[in-house]
């Protein structure tokens, strides 16, 4: 993807508190807690950090002394985008791996994760994948299988103190799919063991909805709507959004 300004998901968390009323500060706190479960781009950090105060979105860490305490040090924002088609194809397979890691407390982007994957089951990509993704297949022929990306995303865990038992850190999801459904279902696949840290995630659907008190139908776009922030980057673009 050529457009490195997209990060929606980061401006939501980025400019949440300046958007909530005070009064709905405690419940989102609330509802982040709720969904806790039991149990490299050399440069990109900066040209998106230039990106979201160009949008203003700077100016909401002002409000951050008012923002409830994260009890998380890091938030590893993610979205897959993989294989796809009309009527859809079986079994999907991710073909790009996108992570930002997101300060908890000065809610900044310290370090990026970006591979595109090689696809093995159906390795030649639809056009209505290339249409939908803005990957087109000279982005994904010769790539890292799904395994060798796992194994790189491990030693960039390692690198970034994140596998430190010190170290609180969880991802950040727009819905379930990404590590409930699509990640699970092609390890299981392919025979690879899930990470732990895979296991558990927060789901941005669900805490604005408790905040908002309606569920965001159109994922980020209505997200951005509700919270009156501007979309940039390509949707059903990994790291585009």
């Amino acid at each position: 993807v050529s457009d490195a300004s997209g990060c929606s998901m980061v401006a939501l968390l980025h400019t949440g508190a300046a958007k909530f009323p005070r009064n709905l500060l405690p419940r989102v706190r609330q509802a982040v807690c709720s969904l806790l479960p039991a149990g490299v781009l050399k440069g990109y950090d900066s040209i998106v950090s230039r990106k979201l105060a160009s949008h203003g979105f700077g100016a909401s860490m002002a409000a951050m002394s008012s923002f409830p305490p994260q009890r998380y040090h890091y938030f590893l924002v993610l979205d897959f985008e993989a294989t796809c088609d009309k009527p859809q194809i079986h079994p999907q397979e991710i073909i790009e791996f996108p992570i930002l890691k997101l300060n908890g407390r000065t809610m900044e982007i310290e370090s990026t994760f970006h591979m595109y994957v090689q696809p093995v089951v159906h390795p030649q990509l639809t056009p209505f994948c290339t249409e939908l993704t803005g990957i087109i297949q000279g982005m994904v022929d010769g790539q890292p299988s799904l395994q060798q990306v796992l194994e790189r995303v491990d030693e960039w865990m390692a690198k970034e103190g994140l596998l430190d038992p010190s170290v609180k850190s969880i991802f950040v999801t727009c819905g379930d799919w990404d590590l409930k459904v699509m990640l699970p279902g092609q390890c299981q696949y392919l025979g690879l063991p899930v990470a732990d840290y895979f296991k558990q995630w927060i789901n941005l659907k669900k805490a604005y909805s408790f905040a908002m008190g309606s569920w965001p139908k159109n994922g980020l776009l209505d997200m951005n709507k509700g919270l009156n922030l501007q979309h940039i980057g390509r949707p059903h673009s990994g790291i585009g959004e």
